[in-house]
């Protein structure tokens, strides 16, 4: 069964590593998460479900458009940079109110769903990991594309044949990282592993949806 759904929205800071108390090291993702202030909350009575819809950052007004920033006027708070929505279950929290880091514990499993970083247009061995051909004298095939499809029948491409084009910059979601510590004063999670995205993108940090993830 799944844990008790509740997530936040943070940064992604980077990576180092930290000893456990037998001296081994661990990787960890540097992550911070929070303060997020809620600014909806769905109901099972008028939604069908219940989550939190919260915002993290500040955007000027500006430059957010006008559903959103009346969104943001009834809620009572400043318009956000990111806005997600998380399931949550248990007491939900007060609109305007603020959701800090505390909310999760060392130990505890999340999943982390971030944007990958982008790698520009690869071909089909970086992209899909397909073998190259014979690198000897003579032979006309190296690291291309191999045969699309028979020529009379079908007489076309099927659709979802791994072919070269842009690779990364896709929503990615990794599952069941471990929180190895929660520093609450400078609103840090330490993850273990590695989460998608580079250097300052936003991440999404929710309970792990999976038993045993």
């Amino acid at each position: 069964m799944p844990t008790t759904a509740r997530g936040l929205l943070g940064r992604k800071l980077g990576m180092t590593r930290v000893f456990d108390e037998e001296g081994r090291q661990i990787p960890v993702t540097v992550v911070q998460a929070g303060p997020c202030v809620v600014v909806r909350l769905r109901t099972v009575d008028r939604d069908g479900y219940a989550a939190v819809q919260m915002g993290y950052g500040r955007r000027k007004a500006s430059r957010t458009n006008q559903p959103l920033a009346g969104t943001y006027r009834k809620a009572g708070v400043a318009p956000a940079q990111v806005l997600r929505e998380f399931r949550w279950d248990g007491e939900p929290p007060a609109v305007g109110s603020a959701i800090a880091v505390d909310i999760f514990s060392a130990g505890e499993l999340v999943d982390v769903t971030g944007r990958s970083k982008g790698k520009g247009f690869a071909g089909v061995i970086k992209r899909h990991h397909a073998r190259r051909g014979p690198m000897s004298h003579g032979s006309k095939y190296h690291r291309r594309v191999g045969s699309l499809n028979a020529g009379t029948t079908p007489s076309r491409v099927f659709k979802g044949r791994q072919m070269p084009g842009r690779m990364g910059a896709r929503r990615a979601t990794v599952l069941g990282l471990e929180v190895v510590r929660v520093d609450a004063d400078r609103q840090l999670l330490l993850l273990r592993g590695a989460v998608p995205g580079v250097r300052g993108a936003y991440v999404a940090i929710r309970s792990a949806n999976r038993a045993g993830a």
